[in-house]
């Protein structure tokens, strides 16, 4: 495992919830991606930046820019860029494909709308009357992990993007009448200080999962804390490849989890238990009951078990509601179900 000065994700000392959000959304991509709140300086885009070490592999056509797994000769690839390989495919060859690490894409807070939807050459059309697309962000990220960083300071024109992505799975390129479709599933991972602004309902309902996170008040984990970085800082090669073995057996563990997902099955009783908590809580349509009988199965799966048990559905309630209870403050929401759990 190259080491690419990037943090391992397994040696970042504490922050538990948050790690097992984002691990949850490796296992599970339907999951719909999560929030990550919080002071600056806790971790947060350290954590997510290193989910780059523990990703498993998907396989692609080799340097398609839409990260397609297999040739459509009747949609995008007659239109890729890469003229060499819509040739093949137009041709009746199949590209060749490889095995790559999902990728992590970030999404700059100053991010054109070119920059994120991508662009089509007006020019290349009127005068060759063939459409030429430059890909943006969300092609990248399709079937990988779409990071903002202070995804709430993002413009609102990109937010309505990423809304319409999130919710078709499609995104549309349309230029003076000119349109191209790609297909654009993600998971999107945000991270935010709330105390420069808290974000847009309409986008905060599309994160599946979110956390809280704080300093860690233990002076013996600080110490820790600033220990690893400074050893990291001074020489990332060996600190990677001391957390190497640690690195992988996470990996193992998380690719027998999707494995394992298909076979998790949910007593109906707690099925009762997600729609009373769901009911009791307030909150809005039927997406919290779907995420949280998701996010049950995904712990269970990556505890190794094929069946959830109410420890589950507990883990999943304080991961899926805080952010939708429009009533009370998130704390105060955070405060209710931890009450709820020593009940």
């Amino acid at each position: 495992m190259s080491c690419d000065r990037i943090y391992p994700f397994v040696a970042i000392v504490g922050q538990e919830k948050m790690k097992r959000a984002l691990i949850f959304n490796i296992i599970n991509p339907t999951l719909s991606g999560v929030l990550i709140r919080g002071e600056k300086g806790t971790g947060k885009s350290t954590a997510v930046r290193a989910l780059a070490h523990i990703l498993p592999k998907i396989e692609v056509i080799r340097d398609c820019p839409f990260n397609l797994a297999d040739a459509d000769p009747e949609g995008l690839c007659g239109e890729c860029p890469r003229s060499e390989c819509s040739r093949e495919v137009m041709g009746g060859k199949k590209p060749e494909k490889v095995w790559r690490e999902i990728r992590v894409v970030e999404l700059p807070v100053g991010a054109t709308e070119d920059r994120v939807v991508g662009t089509l050459d007006l020019e290349h059309a009127l005068k060759k009357g063939e459409k030429r697309i430059e890909p943006g962000l969300l092609a990248a990220a399709h079937r990988g992990i779409l990071y903002v960083d202070e995804v709430n300071l993002l413009d609102d024109h990109v937010v309505d993007v990423l809304l319409d992505s999130a919710a078709m799975g499609v995104n549309t390129i349309e230029r003076e009448g000119v349109s191209f479709s790609h297909p654009a599933r993600f998971t999107l991972v945000g991270t935010m200080n709330p105390e420069e602004g808290e974000l847009r309902p309409q986008l905060l309902d599309r994160f599946g999962l979110c956390v809280h996170v704080e300093g860690l008040k233990d002076p013996e984990s600080r110490v820790t804390v600033m220990e690893r970085r400074i050893a990291f800082d001074e020489d990332p090669e060996n600190f990677c490849r001391l957390w190497e073995n640690e690195s992988k057996m996470l990996v193992d563990r998380i690719e027998r989890a999707r494995r394992l997902y298909p076979e998790v099955v949910v007593p109906r009783d707690l099925l009762f238990d997600i729609a009373t908590c769901c009911l009791d809580f307030g909150v809005d349509g039927h997406r919290a009951d779907i995420i949280m009988l998701k996010t049950a199965k995904t712990i269970a799966a990556f505890e190794g078990r094929t069946e959830v048990i109410a420890g589950d559905i507990e883990e999943a309630a304080e991961l899926v509601l805080p952010h939708r209870v429009r009533k009370q403050p998130f704390m105060d929401m955070a405060e209710d179900l931890r009450m709820m759990k020593s009940a």
